[in-house]
């Protein structure tokens, strides 16, 4: 297995002082690790963004950018679950997508789709200054980009997002369910101020009055929600008429231990086509790049290790889930996955 501190590049730009790339051995997906030192009253950062290519740049470009350095969510299936240092302004932001953009070698407006997502790194609705500031200019640099916000679903006002969604139209919303209970998600998202479910599927529902736009569920499918029991509870939840499905693997956050596996894509599969019969469109997630350069969302290697450095000096802060048991790939780990 390739080590993740192998970089095959480094560069900078106008708003990070480091750039670090790391190709996949697939030879279709490379991660990015973005640092800025410590400026006056700024304090330092370190993201990821992840670009993807299917299977050529031109065909289809999927470019997964970090909105938080760190994050409060403390998810515990995620690499930045266990610390936080800020939020990022839209020009930093903005900055992630036009780096990779410009590694694919193209021009943006030879990309047949291209897709936006702001899903690498923290919670966007947690920093919607920064983040529709980056939609806002997103838009107007790439008008051809599809835009996707994906939230954990703190419970905060959505005003922001469901304005911007209404101004930009190519923007889309995803929120991170991945259990089927409310009991089971408080386990996996420790941050204690989030919607429950039933307010997920309000605020989705009235984002697709708004917009007139499907929002998304992503569900993770492991060993212990991935019954007919489990789809029925989506299914009364999340209107089929209003909600599309994204089903995913889960991905390891510890680097060394391997994340795809068969078991994992066939819980995924199973999942999707339960949903499916309930009336749901669905898709499977599997990302590239997982077992070798961190590539899958929430894996973060890197970062964890530079967050080891930056908390004792005090510029990151423990998260709510700092300390708290890790989810890890299924058949990996087993005693601290928590279900």
């Amino acid at each position: 297995m390739a080590k993740l501190n192998q970089c095959t590049s480094t560069s900078k730009s106008a708003e990070w002082n480091l750039i670090k790339r790391f190709d996949s051995s697939e030879g279709n997906v490379a991660k990015f690790v973005y640092e800025k030192e410590k400026h006056g009253n700024t304090r330092p950062a370190i993201v990821e963004s992840v670009l993807y290519r299917y299977p050529s740049y031109e065909a289809r470009t999927v470019i997964c950018c970090s909105t938080q350095s760190g994050c409060p969510m403390g998810c515990r299936f995620c690499g930045a679950g266990d610390y936080f240092v800020r939020s990022l302004t839209a020009e930093e932001i903005v900055d992630q997508a036009a780096h990779c953009i410009k590694e694919t070698g193209i021009t943006a407006d030879k990309i047949e789709k291209l897709q936006i997502m702001f899903m690498s790194m923290g919670e966007p609705a947690l920093n919607q200054k920064g983040l529709c500031g980056a939609i806002r200019q997103l838009n107007q640099i790439y008008p051809n980009a599809r835009l996707l916000i994906s939230t954990s679903a703190p419970d905060v006002s959505f005003q922001e997002i469901f304005d911007v969604s209404q101004e930009v139209e190519t923007v889309g919303l995803q929120f991170s369910v991945h259990e089927s209970t409310d009991e089971a998600r408080a386990k996996l998202i420790p941050f204690a101020k989030k919607m429950n479910l039933q307010k997920i599927a309000d605020t989705g529902s009235a984002w697709f009055r708004a917009t007139g736009r499907k929002p998304f569920y992503n569900y993770c499918a492991h060993d212990g929600n991935s019954t007919p029991e489990d789809c029925d509870r989506l299914r009364a939840l999340f209107d089929p008429a209003v909600w599309e499905a994204t089903i995913s693997v889960v991905c390891e956050r510890n680097e060394g231990l391997p994340a795809r596996n068969d078991h994992q894509l066939s819980l995924a599969r199973n999942v999707a086509n339960m949903l499916l019969e309930r009336g749901f469109n669905t898709r499977v997630f599997d990302p590239a790049g997982q077992d070798d350069i961190g590539g899958g969302c929430g894996q973060l290697w890197y970062v964890q290790e530079k967050m080891q450095v930056l908390a004792p000096i005090g510029l990151a802060q423990p998260s709510v889930g700092h300390g708290l048991a890790k989810v890890h790939t299924p058949g990996n780990c087993a005693t601290e996955k928590v279900a």
